[in-house]
């Protein structure tokens, strides 16, 4: 089994059109609904983004790979909800999560977004999340996992950067990242599992 991690392409900035009213913004994405380019939206400020490619699906869906086996093997019930469409007018926000979960039968919206960054600039993420109420969002970038928690209520929400997911309790991110990074996509899942099989 390689050690060697995942390739990083060149960062791609996002396009940014502001003073876009949510109308404009809705009209906009039933035009530019097509493979490859996902949009955001905060505060009159579109965000249109490329979608970088292989690099990208590959991380993504090793994330999703591991994490669901995790929760499956952690006897979580949980909902895989992908990369849904969550947005609100009211709140002036939309975004597509690259992975997002429901962690409870009950739950409304994803608990868990995940999102894969090989982009700069753009929209405030977290801000988006934020208005949307989403409870964590998972951050991986450059080999990297930050994990943010929504803390408070009402207008008082705001995230922190917390060292373990309060979500996904007993989670390994130590172990989990270290098999992200793995080059070969079965080495990973089988080094996550022999390890899951001490620690579960």
């Amino acid at each position: 089994m390689t050690s060697a991690t995942i390739a990083t392409p060149i960062k791609e900035s996002p396009l940014l059109f502001e003073g876009v009213i949510w109308r404009e913004f809705k009209a906009i994405e039933q035009l530019l609904n097509r493979p490859g380019y996902r949009l955001s939206f905060l505060d009159g400020v579109l965000e249109i983004r490329r979608m970088p490619g292989e690099p990208h699906e590959t991380v993504k869906k090793r994330i999703a790979a591991l994490l669901e086996l995790y929760l499956l093997m952690a006897g979580f019930d949980f909902t895989p909800t992908g990369s849904m469409t969550l947005e609100s007018e009211a709140v002036a926000a939309k975004r597509e999560a690259d992975e997002s979960y429901k962690l409870a039968p009950d739950s409304r919206l994803p608990d868990l977004a995940i999102e894969v960054v090989f982009s700069s600039g753009g929209i405030n993420k977290l801000e988006v999340y934020k208005r949307l109420k989403i409870k964590e969002v998972w951050f991986w970038e450059d080999g990297v996992l930050e994990i943010y928690h929504l803390r408070g209520e009402g207008n008082t929400l705001d995230y922190e950067r917390v060292s373990s997911s309060e979500e996904v309790k007993g989670i390994d991110l130590d172990l989990l990242l270290r098999c992200i990074n793995i080059v070969n996509h079965v080495d990973a899942i089988k080094t996550f599992q022999q390890e899951l099989q001490i620690k579960i």
